[in-house]
């Protein structure tokens, strides 16, 4: 399982209409209970993580800190993305498995 996957992923998420994105979209997604599961770039400055990190853990949200903000940006059609939230219980669960094995493997 490669980065790439997971990319991947989060691209036919996107297509079907089951991702927000951007800060702004992705905090109204979480405050409003429509997000299962949320992802920050790695080069999202020390707030934003915070930010996102603190308001997952408050409402029991994955939150997983993956791949830079451009290639983000590229799998869900813009330059790029700091942050989304996938909106879909069930595409959420698939990403969090992938996202696991995909850490796991670099673990070993």
């Amino acid at each position: 399982m490669n980065n790439d996957r997971i990319l991947s992923f989060i691209s036919l998420a996107r297509k079907a209409g089951k991702i927000k994105s951007g800060e702004f979209s992705t905090e109204e997604a979480v405050r409003q209970g429509k997000a299962y599961l949320v992802i920050v770039a790695s080069d999202a400055s020390d707030n934003t993580r915070k930010h996102f990190d603190d308001m997952c853990r408050y409402r029991d949200l994955p939150f997983f800190i993956i791949s830079d903000s451009i290639s983000l940006g590229r799998a869900l059609g813009y330059e790029f993305r700091m942050s989304l939230a996938v909106t879909d219980q069930g595409f959420a669960r698939s990403l969090e498995q992938k996202i696991q094995a995909f850490m796991s493997s670099k673990e070993e």
